[in-house]
């Protein structure tokens, strides 16, 4: 018999619901839903810094805005293109074993779960299938069919998600057999992002995913399949009008079409403004860490702790999308910049890869990866694999990188032990407790590059301001106060070097 994996939710929840249409009927375009940011407050940084900490004004608005069940305003028109309305609400998982161990395939399954509670829906079971490959036809095999269809029907069950990418005609099979609504893990990852994306870049970056996603997978029925009248047959057209017209699903796919055309415009034109940025980071040469990881493993906890930065801190997966930079100062007074970046799952769709590309050209650029790590899961060396696959297909696999183990506080001993044995050079930290954070700036600090030029001037006193610049962009090696002003011996880059070239000292 195939192993069965029930996977038991964390308690009832009443507050579900996962994404759906904005009720764009003329259109018929599937848009990404809008998070709303705080408002701005001015409060004394004392007062408001443990508020500020984790997010939380930002975390109370993401859960108010969730849809309760059976108050859902979705128009329901039958006659336009059915765009797959993820209102997911009490789901069954589906998971189909064709590689490695069966704790493979139960930790995989229960990731979705923990993918469907994000997006808001109520988990009452999962089953794995063990298979050489998925089936063509349905995903499962027929036996698995009924057996799900039965679970469906007893648990009274409203969806169905597949534990992989599923192909239009799967979908369609699927659904037909066990009469409820089948999605698969690329739709519901992308609708997470739909809820989760705030800025103007990370919304049109979801949209794009989106659309490329629904574009093959458009379906329709009645109205959506009646053709335009040509030319002959109105009345009112011309030479060259005549023919039986395109079909509504045809003219839905063409305005599809020319909104991705248009975010790609889009996004191109955002990625020149942040090329921009990037550029005056380098021609001021300062060093840019990005901190990457497995989604859930603590990147943005563990930026709070090294800058105070303030960003939204959940115990789910895909909580915070955009990248937040902030500026860190290292003990001998150089200044560098850290940044979170979006994380990474298990079969990322590749639609998400290419929307976010630029963003992720943070990490690219970079001079340093801080690898975030979840002591605490049971598979971490799959998780530091599926990042460094990532990685890779973003052209940052070889930015040197620094391990960080985090949520030490969660890992038992044995635990911790394994992991030191498998990566000697890894910092061993706890964002949650702030245990480990000062080893992971010192680390940070000593990967730092160094500036290439060495040199020894004495700057005039009124020219404090270079003297400044040194301090924070170069590497100071040692200082006195003479009577004409600051003697200062550093390594400096190569546009501070010119600037300190007329004091100088000649050997």
């Amino acid at each position: 018999m195939p192993p069965r994996c029930n996977i038991k939710c964390h308690g009832p929840r009443e507050v579900t619901g996962l994404g759906g249409r904005n009720g764009l009927t003329e259109e018929i375009m599937l848009r990404a839903r809008t998070s709303f940011s705080a408002d701005a407050y001015d409060a004394d940084a004392e007062e408001f810094e443990e508020f500020v900490d984790n997010g939380d004004l930002e975390l109370e608005e993401r859960h108010a805005l969730r849809r309760v069940a059976g108050l859902s305003t979705e128009l329901s028109d039958i006659t336009e293109v059915e765009y797959r309305q993820l209102r997911l609400e009490r789901v069954v998982l589906v998971g189909v074993w064709t590689e490695g161990t069966v704790t493979d395939a139960e930790n995989s399954l229960t990731e979705l779960a923990a993918l469907a509670e994000t997006a808001g829906s109520q988990v009452l079971d999962g089953l794995i299938q063990r298979r050489g490959r998925p089936d063509p036809s349905t995903f499962i095999g027929r036996g698995k069919v009924e057996e799900l269809r039965g679970v469906v029907q007893s648990s009274g069950a409203d969806t169905v998600i597949c534990d992989g990418e599923l192909s239009p005609s799967q979908l369609r099979t699927l659904e037909s057999q066990v009469n409820v609504k089948v999605i698969d893990r690329t739709a519901l990852i992308l609708d997470i992002f739909a809820q989760h994306a705030k800025s103007k870049e990370g919304k049109a970056q979801v949209e794009l995913a989106q659309l490329q996603y629904f574009l093959p997978r458009l379906r329709g029925w009645g109205e959506a399949l009646s053709r335009q009248a040509g030319g002959s047959a109105s009345g009112n057209g011309g030479v060259g009008l005549r023919g039986p017209g395109e079909t509504k699903l045809e003219i839905d796919r063409r305005r599809i079409r020319t909104r991705i055309a248009r975010l790609k415009r889009e996004i191109a034109a955002m990625a020149t403004i942040r090329d921009t940025k990037r550029a005056t980071r380098r021609r001021n040469r300062v060093p840019a860490v990005a901190i990457a990881g497995y989604t859930n493993a603590g990147k943005s906890s563990l930026l709070n702790r090294l800058t105070g930065a303030g960003v939204l801190v959940e115990d789910a997966l895909f909580a915070t999308l955009d990248t937040t930079t902030r500026r860190a100062r290292a003990a001998d007074g150089r200044i560098y910049t850290l940044s979170d970046t979006v994380g990474f799952v298990r079969h990322l769709p590749h639609q998400l890869v290419e929307a976010f590309r630029s963003t992720l050209e943070e990490v690219a650029e970079a001079d340093l990866v801080l690898h975030v790590v979840d002591g605490s899961h049971p598979d971490p060396e799959a998780q530091v694999r599926a990042v460094r696959e990532v990685l890779a297909e973003v052209g940052a696999d070889a930015v040197p990188e620094l391990l960080v183990i985090n949520k030490l506080d969660a890992a038992d001993e044995e635990t911790q032990l394994r992991l030191k044995r498998l990566w000697p050079e890894a910092v061993f930290a706890s964002a949650r407790t702030g245990a480990g954070i000062d080893d992971v700036r010192e680390a940070v600090e000593r990967r730092l590059p160094w500036p290439a030029i060495e040199l020894t001037a004495v700057v005039p006193y009124e020219r404090g301001d270079l003297v400044a610049r040194v301090h924070s962009i170069g590497e100071v090696l040692e200082t006195s106060h003479l009577a004409e002003g600051t003697r200062i011996r550093a390594r400096v880059t190569e546009g501070l070097a010119a600037e300190l070239a007329p004091f100088a000292m000649s050997f």
